[in-house]
């Protein structure tokens, strides 16, 4: 498993950061996305959406568990933060091995239904404008995404 680390110093710049990483993105990729409340989560989500080709706003899935968006390849945005202590199975397979890009936000909460090969990133805070961005890549393809990510 690669792990590599970036830091982003204006929100832009993060939105940027993401969206390069979308545009390197394929139909059946499963992102988990980790980080505090207020760390950047969301701008992180909405670059990554502007480089998957998808137009509409997008916004946290908090009430509604998943959001899909369509773009060049389907995106799937999920916060299952609610599923905590539960061994409820929303039919994740047909996602995680649909024609779309999946972002699953809490994923430790469904941890046993994730796909071994997955980026997992974790956005932190660092001060009022930068943000460590860090990815384990845990599939050759990731691996090389994280490489071009890092050019």
């Amino acid at each position: 498993m690669t792990t590599m680390t970036w830091i982003t110093y204006s929100e832009e710049d993060t939105k940027q950061f993401a969206e390069k990483l979308g545009e390197l993105l394929q139909a059946g990729d499963v992102l988990t996305l980790e980080g505090d409340l207020g760390a950047g989560k969301t701008t992180f989500t909405k670059g990554l959406a502007k480089g998957l080709g998808v137009k509409r706003t997008v916004n946290s899935p908090t009430f509604t568990m998943i959001k899909e968006y369509s773009g060049r390849i389907p995106f799937y945005h999920m916060d299952v933060y609610r599923l905590e202590d539960s061994d409820e199975d929303l039919g994740f397979e047909e996602f995680f091995n649909g024609e779309g890009v999946t972002v699953v936000e809490w994923a430790q909460f469904i941890e046993d239904y994730l796909p071994e090969e997955r980026l997992e990133l974790t956005v932190e805070y660092v001060n009022e404008t930068s943000r460590k961005i860090s990815a384990a890549a845990r599939s050759p393809h990731f691996e090389q995404v994280c490489k071009e990510m890092s050019s």
